[in-house]
């Protein structure tokens, strides 16, 4: 009588245990190289075109909170690339969302008009020619990094978030911005590996500013997340030495993939999505 007493308090515990136990979350990673974790070890061998780590912030993430994780972040992805296929045998990222899915993670738009790889390239090249003094990428480019990032990512952001919804409605999705690349000012001592001028620096650091601002309005209005890393990130960008900073350097770093953020930084965008999400 008392051992089947017992029995069926601990199956009863048991029993209840199970039926109130929380569902497992699935989620989905969408996104470019940030997201993948392009140069970061150990690489993804699944698709080799994408350049995608296992130690990204979307594992990250997945690991510490128990997350079944579809990885579909792609190394060079644009925002079109949500909807149409990069490379031959990569599906287009969205075609990984169901109605089913939980959790949508993304950084993108930093590939879109090349602004991030035309506007280092110009300034690094200017940065070299003027020996680091003046804002000579400035004064050649003016407004018009911001223009574009204004005409064309905005609302091919919107208009992905807006997807994004119509396929996965129950979903609650996160739009990371981009940690910080360069430092507020000029640090004479990071030339050597961030070959900008002086006055390029801030220039530079606007134009990231003004893409994370993209990201954010146009998370804001279509009901997403929008995950801020302008203060988290800050002390954390290319200029600071190995253990600090976030971001590899253009010369000089510790990746084959430079300018993008190391696992400390993929570790630090895990953490800060998931406190802003409530997640862990």
């Amino acid at each position: 009588m008392i051992a089947s007493t017992v029995v069926g308090v601990l199956t009863a515990c048991f029993t209840g245990t199970a039926a109130h136990a929380a569902p497992q979350v699935d989620y989905v990673a969408l996104g470019d190289s940030y997201s993948a974790g392009s140069g970061v070890l150990p690489i993804d061998t699944s698709n080799l075109l994408c350049l995608r780590s296992t130690a990204n912030y979307p594992h990250v993430l997945a690991t510490r909170t128990g997350a079944r994780l579809k990885d579909v972040t792609c190394g060079a992805a644009q925002t079109k690339h949500f909807s149409a296929s990069q490379y031959p045998g990569v599906p287009p990222q969205l075609d990984a969302l169901s109605a089913d899915t939980d959790l949508v993670t993304f950084t993108m738009g930093g590939n879109d008009n090349n602004t991030f790889i035309n506007a280092l390239t110009a300034c690094g090249t200017a940065g070299i020619l003027s020996g680091g003094k003046g804002s000579p990428c400035k004064d050649k480019n003016g407004t018009s990094f911001v223009d574009q990032i204004e005409a064309n990512t905005y609302p091919a952001l919107k208009k992905a978030l807006q997807d994004i919804r119509a396929k996965s409605p129950g979903a609650r999705v996160a739009a990371l911005g981009y940690p910080w690349i360069t430092p507020a000012t000029a640090d004479p001592s990071c030339f050597a590996k961030l070959p900008i001028a002086a006055g390029d620096v801030p220039y530079l650091r606007s134009i990231q500013a003004h893409l994370n601002s993209a990201v954010q309005r146009a998370a804001q209005e279509t009901g997403a997340t929008y995950v801020d890393f302008s203060q988290a990130s800050e002390g954390h960008d290319a200029c600071k030495p190995v253990g600090t900073r976030w971001i590899e350097p253009l010369l000089f770093g510790q990746s084959v993939v430079p300018v993008h953020p190391n696992a400390l930084g993929e570790q630090r965008m895990a953490e800060r999505t998931m406190s802003v999400l409530g997640l862990g």
